[in-house]
């Protein structure tokens, strides 16, 4: 039971991550209070990968590492 509720977190988190990555590129996007929430949730989790992987060439890959890190999480839970 707790593996499934950690699970479908995971799963909207990286729905969030997406909606955060499509968001930084799409200024009507960022203005949108929805935007905000998710900026809220998702970058305190990028930052420390950020502090680590800095951006290459003006592209931040730390939403990349971040869903693959939680995939790997995922994937761990569900054995």
């Amino acid at each position: 039971m707790v593996v499934k509720v950690v699970h479908l977190l995971i799963e909207l988190l990286i729905i969030l991550i997406f909606i955060h990555a499509i968001g930084s590129w799409i200024p009507q996007i960022r203005e949108s209070r929805l935007y905000y929430y998710v900026d809220r949730i998702v970058d305190p989790l990028l930052e420390p990968i950020r502090r680590v992987v800095p951006s290459v060439g003006g592209i931040d890959f730390s939403p990349m590492i971040l869903i693959f890190i939680l995939i790997l999480i995922d994937r761990a839970l569900l054995r």
